[in-house]
């Protein structure tokens, strides 16, 4: 893999990750209106975001992104 296709994969992965943290945080306000933080599901989801906004962490650490890009 040269270094064009890398950056593109990467770019790839990094609006990936973007849109599943904003998601799972747009279906954890959903269920909390529902009165459903209790569930399974939004302790899944929870999970998840953060699992994602930890990569965003880190790619922030290594100057991959901007802290205000989080």
């Amino acid at each position: 893999m040269n270094a064009e296709d890398r950056l593109a994969a990467f770019e790839k992965m990094l609006s990936a990750v973007r849109v599943n943290h904003d998601q799972a945080d747009r279906n954890m306000k959903q269920l909390k209106a529902e009165g459903k933080e209790k569930s399974a599901t939004y302790r899944q989801l929870a999970g998840s975001k953060m699992q994602y906004r930890n990569m965003l962490s880190m790619y922030s650490l290594y100057g991959l992104i901007e802290d205000d890009d989080i």
